[in-house]
């Protein structure tokens, strides 16, 4: 059963033709009021590849003190 739900997991992320998936855990910058976001998957749209990997990485995460 656990290969069967790994197969379609992975049949369904490969199918994103616009869309680039990013896995690990990383954080956006602290926000003014404090606020962060993290995630361990990202869906990030493949024209924005660059700014993505500007605005969210692991270090954001170590800055805004997670332990990774």
């Amino acid at each position: 059963m656990k290969t069967i739900i790994t197969l379609l997991s992975l049949i369904i992320l490969s199918n994103c033709t616009t869309h680039s998936v990013k896995l690990g855990k990383k954080c956006t910058k602290l926000a003014s009021d404090n606020t962060y976001e993290k995630s361990v998957v990202w869906i990030v749209d493949k024209k924005n590849i660059e700014a993505f990997e500007s605005k969210i990485s692991k270090k954001n995460c170590e800055i805004n003190g997670e332990n990774l």
